[in-house]
């Protein structure tokens, strides 16, 4: 890098972003630790609701359980239901037109346990706070991004000035108090340089800007991606079919032989002509989807059985690996096979979609991907404090010891720099464009008053 100027605008925007985003930062790393451990929490506070029994001991079919279901809550519509393995309890997901959703749960004799507000679990509770502090504002999601996008910014900046000010070369009897704290603020900073970076950037599916825009460029590009809708980017808690495969266009049920439906008419639970949910159980068990797995009915006359199995589901019970991700596609008459996309099928978006989610949540290798996770949140934090402290310790009286800027135009380095960063993170380098224009509008007005004064 060229060194005119390179150390001051980086100083002062990595001081300044600091600021700003901090606040945001504690929230998604504190929202972000409660978050890695929600299969566990909810194993314990849902006993009843995951593992319990009925006091009816007679078996129904799982068709029979729909059925109850849709009588006992008329006003809603049946969403999915989620078959899972021992020792877990089945999970049939409704909703109504008022938003309001719940998860009924079923026993081993497919009779109703419990019902859940699905908006106030303990897992939507923490991902609503994570992804938009409880507001579901697109406002606050921008927010949140633009922290992710900073956070970045941080990183490479803070490696920057560590190497620049020689930190790590400093000898211990040299070190005074303020540069003590500095000091351990950046060997923290490098540590986990790394693991912070990829689990920003593997939080990226849910971002509302970047996300949208590449999982639109994934569906443009199918040989990369197939991955969610443009105006729809991954969440955890939306839908519990493979991010990858979700915004891929169904394939339609051949009605052949059923002239007596109407093309719009709204397929119902007990239409006589379709397939039994428990015939569509079996053929999947037959195509070896083994549970646990999700079944989305068809959403009108021409549409199909959807089966599935996904490794970022965020349902405590129902994740899998990401090899094992699997789409199935099933005619609601006939039962038969019609389509089926498999993890090997996906592009290079859509794989690092199914890896980098629960590599983000913190199960994609099990409980040491949850103590990875913690142990880089944690530091993370050390290092914000110690960032806090070590400013503290540089403050004196009447001095609050803000970066003072150099009026001097910003280095070729510091520009290029944040011109790739700006390009890779469009919301960043919007920021860092209204940033360059009000420093270029003090420089140039500071230099004119220093010419007029000269003259």
């Amino acid at each position: 890098m060229n060194n005119k100027n390179t150390f001051n605008p980086f100083r002062r925007l990595h001081f300044y972003a600091a600021w700003f985003i901090t606040p945001l930062l504690l929230t998604l790393t504190l929202s972000g630790i409660g978050y890695l451990f929600f299969n566990e929490v909810e194993n314990n506070i849902y006993q009843n609701e995951f593992f319990g029994q009925s006091d009816i001991k007679s078996k129904q079919s799982i068709d029979e359980a729909i059925k109850e279901i849709s009588d006992k809550y008329p006003s809603h519509q049946i969403g999915k239901i989620s078959m899972m393995e021992e020792p877990y309890n089945h999970r049939v997901t409704i909703s109504n037109d008022e938003g309001d959703s719940r998860y009924i749960f079923l026993d081993s004799n497919n009779q109703i346990v419990a019902n859940q507000n699905a908006k106030y679990t303990y897992a939507n509770f923490m991902r609503n706070f994570h992804s938009s502090l409880f507001t579901e504002s697109t406002f606050i999601r921008y927010l949140v991004e633009l922290t992710a996008c900073w956070t970045i910014f941080l990183i490479v900046s803070g490696i920057y000035m560590t190497f620049k000010k020689r930190l790590l070369a400093i000898k211990t009897e040299q070190r005074t108090n303020k540069l003590k704290f500095q000091k351990i603020h950046a060997i923290l900073g490098l540590v986990i340089a790394l693991p912070l970076v990829v689990i920003v950037l593997t939080g990226i599916p849910w971002s509302v800007f970047m996300g949208s825009h590449i999982s639109k460029f994934g569906q443009e590009h199918p040989e990369l991606g197939r991955t969610e809708l443009r105006y729809n980017p991954p969440q955890s808690d939306v839908n519990e079919i493979p991010w990858a495969t979700r915004s891929l266009d169904q394939p339609t049920s051949n009605h052949t032989g059923h002239a007596d439906h109407h093309s719009n008419a709204t397929v119902s639970i007990n239409n006589p002509n379709q397939q039994s949910l428990e015939f569509i159980i079996n053929k999947a068990q037959n195509e070896n989807i083994v549970r646990p797995f999700s079944i989305v009915y068809p959403s009108n006359e021409q549409g199909v059985f959807t089966v599935s199995k996904g490794s970022n589901t965020g349902v405590t019970g129902l994740d899998v690996s990401p090899y094992q991700e699997t789409t199935a596609y099933f005619d609601q008459y006939s039962g038969k096979l019609i389509a089926r996309i498999n993890f090997d099928d996906y592009g290079i978006i859509g794989k690092w979609f199914t890896w980098g989610i629960p590599l983000h949540e913190g199960h994609l290798f099990g409980m040491a991907n949850k103590i990875l996770n913690l142990i880089v949140c944690i530091a993370f934090l050390a290092a914000i404090v110690m960032g806090f402290v070590s400013w503290m310790k540089k403050i004196k009286p009447r001095n609050m010891n803000w970066p003072k800027r150099t009026n001097k135009t910003w280095s070729i380095g510091v520009i290029i720099t944040l011109l790739i960063l700006g390009i890779l993170m469009p919301l960043f380098g919007l920021s860092i464009l209204i940033i360059f224009i009000i420093e270029s509008i003090i420089y140039y007005s500071t230099k004119n008053k220093n010419v007029s004064a000269a003259g």
